[in-house]
């Protein structure tokens, strides 16, 4: 297995990502869509969700392919985001056709930033337009760290923010993820700057440490967010195959890859959910082995793009947290 060309999610053929943020108000929405409708399902882990049109997911609803996905800062208001989403698709002549109408499918879930020391006072939720500017710049090649929807994330300990990653098996096909960083835990190990997500690191794709130093096993963490303030929600995709069915069970095993990067992760008062897409372009190679191999490569390409997302996060004025880079000079 190794790492797809551009490293991101848009590996997966077809795949297109756009970012919308605004420094001032310090939060920003990213949206995934395709050239053409794709299956899509989710699972939650979180005990804090909060989403839009997911129950249209489950296997048994009649909707069987959607337009795009947003991921949202904004907590409840972000979901607004999938407003504008669907006004850039229906332009566009996108959507489900019930009879002469075409009504764009648009699921989403959002983040916790309000707190993070952005101006929040606007007379009008910005969200829509953060979604239609998203979608608009929707492209193969996307900028991840302080970017879109991880433009104010933040983490138990560092700055969070957007992260993505690839990989490509040896069957050629491909898997991606995209995953806000928005934990209650931490993406490193203790006071350092190793990351929890080291042994599935590609090449140097977030600074190459190792697993340095030891964590106790008996320790037992305390959140240092406050309760309430935390989610990661992710995209996991491939071009194999798949249906709802197969897609809900390609999410579910990929949130190993969430525990594994981030410690502890999955509690009360996180979001954590999965969304998981496949564009359909390559038939599995062997129906009993492939799913199997599709599930370890979406957890371990998940672990590896949260990593990358607290790795690429940059330092800005206000921030309540150091960024990750800015440890390079303090902690060994």
């Amino acid at each position: 297995m190794k790492a797809g060309h551009r490293n991101l999610i848009t590996d997966v053929a077809g795949l297109r990502v756009g970012n919308a943020e605004d420094a001032t108000l310090r939060s920003g929405t990213t949206v995934l869509t395709a050239d053409r409708p794709f299956a899509a399902a989710v699972h939650v882990m979180g005990g804090a969700p909060g989403t839009r049109d997911t129950e249209l997911l489950a296997p048994d609803k009649l909707v069987q392919e959607i337009d795009a996905i947003f991921l949202s800062g904004g907590s409840a208001f972000g979901l607004a985001a999938g407003d504008g989403v669907m006004e850039g698709l229906r332009a566009a002549g996108r959507g489900f056709a019930v009879g002469d109408m075409r009504v764009p499918i648009v699921p989403g879930a959002i983040v916790f930033d309000l707190l993070n020391g952005g101006e929040k006072g606007w007379d009008r939720n910005p969200y829509p337009a953060l979604g239609r500017a998203a979608w608009q710049r929707a492209d193969a090649d996307f900028a991840i760290g302080s970017a879109g929807a991880g433009t104010g994330a933040m983490t138990g300990r560092l700055k969070g923010g957007l992260g993505s990653a690839s990989a490509v098996l040896e069957c050629s096909i491909t898997v991606g993820a995209l995953v806000v960083v928005n934990a209650l835990g931490s993406a490193t190990i203790g006071d350092g700057r190793a990351f929890w997500a080291a042994p599935w690191e590609i090449g140097d794709e977030f600074g190459g440490l190792g697993m340095a130093g030891r964590f106790d096993p008996q320790h037992e963490p305390l959140p240092e967010k406050r309760l309430g303030e935390a989610t990661t929600i992710a995209i996991v995709a491939t071009d194999a195959t798949l249906d709802k069915a197969g897609l809900q069970r390609l999410a579910t095993v990929a949130h190993d890859g969430m525990a594994r990067a981030l410690v502890p992760s999955h509690t009360p008062y996180d979001g954590d959910l999965i969304f998981a897409v496949s564009t359909g372009g390559r038939e599995l190679p062997d129906p009993q082995v492939t799913p199997f191999q599709l599930g370890h490569a979406a957890a371990t390409t998940l672990a590896r793009a949260i990593a990358r997302g607290v790795y690429a996060a940059r330092p800005a004025p206000g921030d309540l947290q150091r960024c990750w880079s800015e440890l390079q000079d303090t902690a060994g």
